[in-house]
Order: structure tokens, then C-alpha cells, then sequence
């Protein structure tokens, strides 16, 4: 670790952050933080629990009417200062993000631009958070329905991009007037300290944003959801824990937000440029190691051209450089922790078991560090356990189509629906096929979706609302309607 990182880390808070200070847990307890690079340890923060977590929110019941009746307009500069701020650091906050998190430097400060985007875009939509204004259809009543904050919202960010996953939650929610409690992932929460600190420096009151690191989620957002204080929670991570958090929300009927698993294809008609085909399949698999849930899971590809297909995928896959994300050169960084990449590994020999052939990569390296090379799989059969799997790794697998029917079919035939991705120089076809693809987002003749100005989410088990665009802010308001009789 150099010098320069060590002393950003030096600089962090303590872990958990309450009424604008940093502290330790009230039970002391304590977990390290590693680089996922080297496996070294680069901090050790609190280990937040049940007290902390009703602290914390007990807080944000406090300060959520004095915050809502804050200015749009003093919120919108709250958000404007950190964006530049976050614009003007990028550099000192990818370094971290790499340091914790693995991916490649040009990587992460593209997601500290990326992420820094919410807070701009929210900054203008604070000050246009719109009502209604009308007579009824019998002219006996005039409608007034104004738009207000839902109240204290509890988020929850996963690992694979500590900073995005944040920003499009906070834009909004500081955006609409609402008070917060955060926590991040305890594999990645560097980024998210940093970020509490940015935003108290760019303005945020004390009180509205409290924050608490654990290594058991359990043992603090239970208690936030169970406290009758919270009236709405936003999730980012896995199927499976959000299924649980809508469980224990239904009990306090808390609004909520889910952006869940996903298995995207990624189908490559006959008729697609194959350059650009193959760029944009680098871009959907290969973003952050391909531990996305926006990655192309399934690469559907032509017969005619899947063999075409395959070489020139292969030949970009098997040049990429593997190493520590802060090197110079690295395009691919390591998975974030071991159990990272037991998981790709076992995943990649079932599917040679069933027969499968490794075109590249295919085999776990030794040494220090959770790497797994780049790998392209050809003739993986449908009962493979990572065609109905998240991979979260870099493994592309390559399985053949005859018609657009048989590719929609395959497309479909999955629990999620987040984003699917369409190649084709046929605008009609491309549309057609968008149609028929269940998925919130699909990717025509590109394999990047995510826009700060666009709505971010799936459908099926692939989540609930959406993050960014025209409606990401309409998750955190509630609408409230006066009768007034016309006299």
C-alpha cells in the first residue's frame, strides 16, 4: 500500500457516524477492511450492532421535520458542492475504491464520474420536485396534491461499486428532504466513509445522514425497519436478501426500492457489425471483472457467425493484462474476496463437466490475491449451473441461437429481468426484439445502459422502482392531496 493511500485512510472515519460525529460501536467490537489485491489488511473500523443502529435512527426521526422544511434550493447547492468536490477528488477517491474494492484505476475514477453525475442530476430535479393543481371533472372541488419527502429512509449498498450504488440513493433522498441511515458493505466501506465526510463539507446538517458499519446486517437493519421510524428502505444486492428485506418491511409497511440479482443475455443476431459486437460484449462482461449485475451472463450468438464471433472475443479476452487494480496497465483487477472466486471456480468446471471447451483463461492462478483470469467458455450446455447463476466474475459463455424466436426464448427463460442486451444493424429488428425481451433496460448495439439521466432497474426478481432519470426522485416523495370545495 503507498504512502499516499495509507494516508486518504488515515484520514477516514471511525466506521459508524451519528449527529455528525464518528465513534466507535458501543459494544467496541471491530472488523478489518483488506485489499483484495494482496489480501493485506488496511483498516479496522467499528463493528456496528442493535444500539448503534437505534441510535442512528432515533436520529433521523429527530431531524427529519426540521430537514424537510429546508429550501429546495439549499438542498440542491448541498448536492451541486458535492458533486464538485467529488469531481475535484476523483482521483484521491478512485485510488481508495481501488484499494478496497480490486478494480482498475481507470475503472474506478470512471465511477467516481459516473457516481458524482446523480448528485448533479438530483441537484436539479430538488428544485422541481412538482404537484397538481386542479377542479374536478364536476367543478365542485378544487385538487391541491403537493409532493413531500416519505420520510426516514434506510439504505443498504452492496460491494462492486461503493461509490455509484450510494450517489443515485443519496441524490435523491437528500433531494427530496429526507433523512437517512447507511450501511455500506463491510468488504467495501472505505469509499462510503469518505463520502460522509464529503457531503458534512459540502454542506449536509448534522443529523440527516448517519451511517454504521457491521459485519451483521441482521443485528442493525432489522432494528431499523422494526423501530416504527423508518418510513421507507432502498436496497441494492442479491434476490435472495432483498425477497427477506420485503418480508420484514411488509411488517411496518415501509416503502421500498429493490434493485436485485440479474442473469442479462446478450444476443448477437447474424446481421450485427461484429465490432461493434464485441466491444460492446467487452463492455457488459468485462465492467468492474463482470462483477456487475448489469454483466452479460449468456451470450447468445448466431450460428452463422458464432464462430467469427468467438475468435475475435477470444483474442480480446486473452489480452488482457491481470493484476493489482493500482498498477499501470491492469485492465482486469482481482475479485473481491476469496469466497469470490471458489464460486467463478466451481461454476467454470461445472460447465466443462458438461461439456464445455475453454477457449482462454479457465484455470484459478496461484499466489497472493483473489484473480481469476479472463475466460471464454464455447458450447456451454443450458443445464450448467451458470446459465441460471450469477457469475459475478469474468467467464463470457458463448451458447448458439438458430432463430430470433429461439434467442428470445433463451433470453427469457430466467427468473430476472434487469437488462438484456441486442446487436443488429436492423433498427426494426432491434426494436422488435427489445419488445419482446423481459427486462427493465436493454442495451441496443451498446453494453453500457446505466445514465444517471435514464431510470435504472429491473423487473421480475430482478427489483422493484427505479434509481436516476425523470422518476428516480419519485421513489422518495409521497403524494398528498387537499379537497377544497368551490364556493
Amino acid at each position: 500500500m503507498t504512502r499516499k493511500v495509507a494516508d486518504i485512510i488515515e484520514g477516514l472515519g471511525t466506521g459508524i457516524h451519528i449527529s455528525g460525529q464518528w465513534r466507535d460501536a458501543k459494544s467496541s467490537a471491530t472488523f478489518d477492511v483488506e485489499n483484495p489485491a494482496t489480501g493485506e489488511v488496511i483498516a479496522t473500523l467499528a463493528d456496528g450492532g442493535e444500539a448503534d443502529a437505534l441510535e442512528a435512527i432515533d436520529v433521523a426521526a429527530a431531524t427529519q421535520a426540521e430537514w424537510a422544511a429546508t429550501p429546495s434550493r439549499e438542498r440542491s447547492e448541498i448536492l451541486r458542492r458535492a458533486y464538485e468536490l467529488m469531481v475535484s477528488r476523483a482521483d484521491e477517491i478512485a485510488l481508495l475504491m481501488t484499494t478496497e474494492m480490486g478494480k482498475p484505476l481507470a475503472e474506478a475514477k470512471g465511477e467516481v464520474n459516473y457516481g458524482a453525475e446523480f448528485f448533479r442530476w438530483f441537484a436539479e430535479e430538488a428544485v422541481r420536485i412538482s404537484g397538481d393543481a386542479r377542479k374536478s371533472p364536476d367543478g365542485k372541488t378544487r385538487f391541491i396534491v403537493t409532493k413531500e419527502p416519505v420520510g426516514p429512509c434506510i439504505l443498504i449498498t452492496p460491494w462492486n461499486f461503493p461509490l455509484a450504488m450510494i450517489t443515485r440513493k443519496l441524490g435523491p433522498a437528500i433531494a427530496a428532504g429526507c433523512t437517512m441511515v447507511y450501511k455500506p458493505a463491510n468488504l467495501t466501506p472505505l469509499t462510503s466513509l469518505y463520502m460522509v465526510d464529503l457531503l458534512r463539507e459540502a454542506g449536509l446538517p448534522d443529523g440527516v445522514l448517519s451511517m454504521v458499519c457491521t459485519t451483521s446486517p441482521g443485528s442493525v437493519v432489522e432494528p431499523w425497519i422494526d423501530s416504527g421510524k423508518a418510513r421507507k428502505l432502498s436496497f441494492t444486492g442479491s434476490t435472495p436478501v432483498g425477497k427477506l428485506l420485503l418480508e420484514q418491511c411488509a411488517r411496518g409497511v415501509l416503502r421500498t426500492s429493490m434493485e436485485l440479482g440479474g442473469n442479462a443475455p446478450f444476443i448477437v443476431c447474424e446481421d450485427a457489425n461484429l465490432d461493434v459486437a464485441v466491444d460492446a460484449a467487452m463492455a457488459a462482461k468485462m465492467r468492474n471483472m463482470g462483477e456487475a449485475c448489469t454483466a452479460a451472463n449468456r451470450i447468445l450468438v448466431h450460428r452463422d457467425v458464432i464462430e467469427e464471433f468467438s475468435r475475435k472475443v477470444t483474442e480480446r479476452m486473452s489480452g488482457l493484462k491481470v493484476g493489482d487494480g493500482a498498477q499501470d496497465g491492469t485492465d482486469v483487477g482481482p475479485l473481491v474476496e476469496g469466497k469470490a472466486v471458489d464460486k467463478v471456480e466451481k461454476l467454470v468446471g461445472d460447465a466443462i463437466e458438461r461439456g464445455a471447451q475453454v477457449l482462454c483463461g479457465g484455470e484459478r492462478p496461484s499466489g497472493a490475491g483473489y484473480f481469476y483470469p479472463p475466460t471464454v467458455l464455447s458450447g456451454v450446455s443450458p443445464e450448467s449451473e451458470l446459465m441460471s447463476t450469477e457469475v459475478f466474475g469474468p467467464v463470457a459463455a458463448l451458447i448458439p441461437f438458430d432463430s430470433d424466436s429461439e434467442a428470445i426464448e433463451l433470453a427469457n427463460g430466467t427468473e430476472f429481468g434487469l437488462v438484456s442486451y441486442v446487436m443488429t444493424e436492423s433498427v426494426d429488428r432491434g426494436f422488435t426484439i427489445s419488445e419482446k425481451l423481459e427486462a427493465g433496460m436493454v442495451g441496443f448495439n451498446t453494453g453500457l445502459v446505466s445514465n444517471p439521466a435514464a431510470p435504472f432497474g429491473g423487473i421480475k426478481q430482478s427489483g422493484l422502482g427505479r434509481e436516476g432519470g425523470l422518476t428516480g426522485i419519485e421513489e422518495f416523495v409521497e403524494s398528498k392531496y387537499v379537497a377544497i370545495p368551490v364556493r
